[in-house]
C-alpha cells in the first residue's frame, strides 16, 4: 500500500510522483493545509444543508489528510485513473474519487493544480466534434 510514510523514504520517487520534494510537501501540508483544513471542513459540511447530526458524526475517512493530499497530487501529476489510485492506496475507486473531490478546492487554494479543461466529458462522434475541442488535431491510431 502506498502511503506518505513509505514514499517519503524514497525522495526521488516522491518528487517524480508529486512534483514536490518531501520538504516542500511537508511545508505546504504543515503551514497551509493543516492550518485551513478545520475551517474548510466546517464550511463544506455546513453549506446549504439542514443537518440532523453533528459535523463529524459520519464515517471517518480511511486515509488521513496527509495521505489524501498525497493521493490528489499523484492523481494530478501522473494522470492515473481512480481505479489505479484506489489500488495504490488500498481503498475503493469511488472512495478515492470522493476523497479527492472533497479536498480539491482546499488544495487548489494552497498549491496550483491543473484545472480540468472540460467540466463534462462526452464521447466525440465525428471529425467535426473532434476539431471543435482539439483544433488542428490530425489523426490518432488505435493499435488494439
Amino acid at each position: 500500500m502506498l502511503s506518505y510514510e513509505r514514499l517519503s523514504k524514497k525522495p526521488l520517487l516522491f518528487k517524480s510522483f508529486t512534483s514536490l520534494t518531501v520538504q516542500e510537501f511537508d511545508d505546504i501540508y504543515d503551514k497551509e493545509i493543516m492550518k485551513r483544513y478545520h475551517d474548510y471542513e466546517i464550511q463544506r459540511l455546513s453549506k446549504g444543508k439542514d443537518r440532523k447530526r453533528y459535523i463529524g458524526a459520519g464515517r471517518p475517512f480511511k486515509l488521513d489528510l496527509e495521505n489524501r493530499f498525497l493521493s490528489l497530487l499523484i492523481y494530478y501529476r501522473l494522470y492515473i485513473t481512480y481505479t489505479l489510485a484506489g489500488f495504490l492506496f488500498d481503498i475503493d475507486q469511488s472512495n478515492i474519487c470522493r476523497d479527492i473531490q472533497k479536498i480539491e478546492n482546499l488544495i487548489r487554494e494552497c498549491v496550483p493544480i491543473p484545472q480540468k479543461i472540460f467540466k463534462k466529458t462526452k464521447r466525440l462522434r465525428n471529425p467535426e466534434e473532434v476539431e471543435q475541442y482539439f483544433p488542428g488535431f490530425l489523426a490518432f491510431i488505435d493499435c488494439t
